[in-house]
């Protein structure tokens, strides 16, 4: 089928309450326009579809084929994802898998976040990007076909978050010695795990993350996060340029301006995970992270708020395991008064491991329905639980929301 030139007027409904939706993001190959405040929209473009999508909402395709432009009103259905998160061995793992669907079908969860690029710089399904392979991290597969499993997901309802690790890569530093952050003697820099990392400036570093990102748009996910968005927290690395606030804030929001230009043709939302400290300070927290920078070139910002991790507590709460459900509300409101977004540009992960920081203690199901109570006070795009070995079932309601709990793609 070619592809169609012309100019599309249409409006944007919520399916629900037939209200407006402003704001809204409609994208015609390259180009994206934003709804008015009646939800109309005016796009001149070429391509075969239009792709619709808003906050709070799930996305959808329209054939242009199917153009009315005498009745062009299309609805977006309501939708708030509650995720449980599989990593790079845990997808590849029937019974871990198995267990989440599960819980998926008779709990409120309806959302999976799936490692595509691990914590080690490993690439879990078939990627056909050359430096993948060249680089070795193509080497373990763990999703066998991707377009299989989004289809078998989407098929059972459940909302996609492909989870892309950044600018932790290990295989990648260490094949492209070239592209590695430097100590001051010039050896190739290690992190507290033994870790290399690449350069954060580095534009060829970029391109390789936004290739694997692409790939996971065009398999059918419905979100892209990108997780250590972020300078090291070492000040040992030397980098090309002087490691300034002004520099580490423009190569991060660089990074992620880059990335939402290439994903506009694919009506896919883009996040990014944030240190829960990034909500409290007004600095880049020396990795990097703005508020008011990251909420210009992201759909939703998913501030880490783990209890454990907020080891100097905040304002009020020294002892933060003790108060899991201040710690996430407060965070969240500080990072709304500072940024003034929405409560939907926000979705936090939260605290599904035992303490690490503190005083060991376990996260069962008081602490973490204490979490999850306060990001649904807060209105936030829903959440995602954490735990590194894919265990959960702790602090999850048996019963799913009527109505905003089904997710069809």
């Amino acid at each position: 089928m070619s592809a169609l030139t012309s100019s599309y007027v249409g409006t944007v409904l919520d399916a629900e309450t037939r209200k407006p939706i402003e704001n809204a993001f409609v994208t015609l190959g390259a180009t994206v326009v934003r709804t008015d405040p009646n939800g109309r929209f005016t796009i001149d473009g070429r391509g075969e579809q239009l792709g619709i999508r808003a906050y709070g909402h799930v996305r959808r395709e329209v054939p242009l084929v199917n153009f009315n432009r005498d009745r062009s009103v299309f609805t977006l259905s309501p939708f708030i994802p509650k995720a449980l998160y599989l990593s790079f061995y845990g997808v590849g793992d029937k019974r871990l898998r198995q267990s989440a669907l599960g819980l998926i079908q008779h709990t409120q969860v309806n959302a999976l976040v799936i490692d595509l690029k691990g914590d080690r710089g490993d690439v879990s399904f078939k990627s056909v990007i050359p430096l993948a392979t060249q680089i070795g991290a193509r080497k373990i597969t763990t999703i066998k076909d991707i377009n299989a499993l989004v289809n078998e997901l989407h098929a059972r309802g459940i909302y996609l978050i492909g989870r892309i690790v950044v600018f932790k890569d290990d295989p990648l530093a260490k094949a492209r010695p070239d592209l590695a952050l430097r100590t001051t003697e010039g050896a190739i820099w290690r992190d507290r795990e033994g870790l290399s990392w690449p350069d954060p400036f580095n534009k060829t570093v970029w391109n390789y993350n936004i290739d694997l990102a692409e790939e996971a748009a065009r398999a059918g996910f419905d979100e892209i996060q990108f997780d250590y968005v972020r300078f090291p927290d070492s000040m040992e690395p030397v980098y090309p340029v002087p490691n300034t606030e002004e520099n580490r804030v423009k190569a991060i929001t660089g990074f992620l301006a880059s990335a939402r230009k290439r994903l506009v043709p694919y009506n896919v939302f883009l996040a990014a995970d944030i240190f829960g400290y990034v909500a409290w300070n007004t600095d880049d927290t020396h990795i990097g992270q703005k508020l008011q920078n990251l909420a210009e070139v992201l759909d939703y910002l998913s501030l880490m708020l783990y209890p454990s991790g907020f080891k100097f507590g905040i304002p009020g709460y020294l002892d933060p395991v003790q108060h899991p459900r201040e710690i996430v509300l407060l965070s969240l409101e500080k990072a709304q008064q500072r940024s003034g977004l929405p409560a939907l540009r926000f979705r936090p992960w939260l605290q599904a491991f035992r303490d690490y920081a503190f005083d060991r203690r376990w996260f069962r199901t008081p602490q973490i329905r204490a979490q999850i109570e306060a990001a649904e006070h807060f209105g936030s795009d829903g959440w995602m639980l954490w735990n590194p070995h894919n265990l959960y079932g702790d602090g999850l309601q048996d019963q799913p929301n009527p109505g905003r709990n089904v997710f069809t793609p």
